[in-house]
């Protein structure tokens, strides 16, 4: 699993942007067993999604809304029901759950988001510092527990949770330059106005206004300097060895003279800071399939891939300059789209694809079905089994899904939302401090630039979706407590917070923001 692995950027999904820069490991994948076209997550943020895959439940029912909370690690999860099955469970890597993780029999984990070059990590009462680059480490971990400390007599549970291709985008010193001379194509939707979409106007996630340009984009303050412009996180650049920093400002400085060499400004900078995030994340992102690689030749080398199920998968999708944006957060399709792939050659056919509407609230139950043990009633997912091994209908499996995201005001400022979506339709509401509708045809609109709600055209379309969103709340017990708004102040004051760490004026700053400047 990695964290915020966008479907764009896997080259087996057939996005252009991969196919500039492919992930052939991960694609083994799926060529080796299926692919899922329609599998979403509930609540499009790191530490949520993880809940819900260790509990098959909602975030309102397993307690972790938003980031920042502590997720209760006493109640029953995935690992917990494996091992009374008889199996050996272990996590390396990302957590974000904060307090320690229970039910697992081994476990060393990033402190809190952790950091790309020399990151810390948490054993039992110990935290240590581990020489080297995260992806790297993570993967050997993982290989190293397989090797070494697990039981060879027990089945196995091992998930292994890489922090990249997280913000901000720090590639190995090996892939620095990899996609220095490559154009990406940047979406039809880059510069998109946000006609009738009021929350998507009022966020602070857009590449070219929002990024910071020190800490995200790596530009620096002068020509000939090596000096980052306005940084307000400064460990990831600090944890390095004084050889790494020294290679990494021997890639980065001609890249940033060249760019004050062309003193770019408008329609251009925004272009150029798009190519720039590509560059850096695609970098990050081939550092993940290089370790994907290791493992799947290591569980090939020792004859285990006959009877392991294997699933490359991450916390939700991702903003690849669609809508302009970068992160995730919104109902929109890219940050909504949860790459799924999982190959298990006894029972999954190659080059199986899955069509059917499927979310994370289903890898729990899923997991547990295939190693024979009972899937507890409280789990809201449904086992994906069934689609695996050809005994389910698609067409018949779900009909809809269901999303709520809360966190706010945080970072980005991204609305509170919930919704449905169809396979054709979606319907979206943006509450809080703003009270919107939004409907879209994906059929039509597969960018979500047409915000329907209200066409009388699409009236009983939008009373059906209407009537699906109040059942499927039903039926997964959300309750007015769900929908709590916040005062005017604070939603204020979290726009100062981060006019502050954007190095802008907090005085104008909410504003500015909310009327977004062509």
């Amino acid at each position: 699993m990695s964290d915020d692995h966008a479907e764009q950027a896997i080259s087996a999904y057939g996005h252009p942007v991969s196919q500039l820069a492919p992930t052939p490991n991960i694609d083994r994948i799926a060529n080796n067993g299926a692919k899922f076209l329609n599998n979403f997550c509930t609540n499009s943020i790191c530490g949520p999604s993880r809940a819900v895959i260790l509990t098959g439940k909602f975030s309102h029912i397993n307690g972790f809304r938003m980031n920042g909370e502590v997720f209760d690690g006493s109640q029953p999860t995935l690992p917990k029901y494996l091992k009374e099955v008889g199996y050996e469970t272990a996590i390396v890597g990302k957590w974000h759950l904060h307090g320690k993780p229970q039910g697992f029999d081994y476990w060393n984990i990033l402190n809190d988001q952790g950091n790309y070059y020399n990151p810390e990590f948490i054993r039992e009462n110990d935290t240590t510092i581990v020489n080297g680059y995260a992806t790297d480490i993570i993967t050997e971990m993982g290989i190293e527990w397989l090797k070494n400390k697990r039981s060879s007599d027990k089945p196995f549970f091992l998930m292994v949770h890489h922090k990249a291709p997280h913000r901000n985008w720090m590639p190995p010193l090996r892939h620095i330059n990899t996609y220095d001379s490559v154009t990406f194509p940047l979406p039809e939707t880059y510069f998109s106005k946000h006609e009738n979409q009021v929350a998507a106007k009022e966020q602070l996630q857009t590449i070219y206004e929002d990024m910071y340009e020190g800490h995200d984009l790596k530009m620096t303050v002068a020509k000939g300097s090596d000096s980052l412009r306005h940084n307000p996180w400064t460990s990831d650049f600090e944890r390095m060895t004084n050889e790494q920093r020294d290679a990494w400002n021997a890639a980065y400085r001609p890249k940033n003279d060249t760019f004050h060499d062309s003193n770019l400004s408008g329609r251009e900078l925004a272009e150029w800071k798009g190519q720039r995030y590509l560059r850096d994340y695609m970098g990050t992102v081939t550092a993940v399939d290089e370790g994907v690689g290791e493992i799947l030749d290591y569980l090939e080398e020792q004859g285990l891939t006959e009877n392991t199920i294997i699933v490359y998968t991450t916390d939700q999708g991702f903003y690849l300059g669609e809508k302009g944006f970068f992160d995730k957060r919104f109902m929109y399709e890219e940050s909504l789209a949860m790459p799924l792939l999982m190959q298990y050659p006894p029972v999954i056919k190659p080059g199986t694809t899955i069509d059917a509407l499927t979310q994370n609230l289903d890898f729990a139950p899923t997991f547990l079905d295939f190693a024979n043990a009972q899937i507890p009633e409280e789990m809201q997912g449904k086992s994906l089994k069934p689609l695996l091994t050809g005994k389910a209908d698609e067409d018949e499996f779900r009909d809809a899904i269901y999303y709520h995201y809360y966190d706010f005001p945080a970072f980005h400022m991204v609305k509170r939302q919930y919704g449905v979506r169809t396979e054709r339709y979606k319907l979206i509401h943006f509450y809080d401090d703003i009270d919107t509708w939004e409907l879209y045809d994906l059929e039509e609109d597969p960018q979500e630039e047409n915000n329907l709600y209200g066409d009388p055209e699409y009236a009983e379309v939008q009373k059906k979706l209407h009537t699906k969103l109040k059942s499927l709340q039903e039926k997964y017990k959300v309750t007015e407590d769900e929908f709590k708004t916040t005062p005017d102040e604070r939603v204020e004051r979290a726009y100062r917070n981060f006019a502050r760490l954007a190095g802008e004026d907090p005085e104008t700053y909410p504003e500015k923001k909310k009327t977004k400047v062509d």
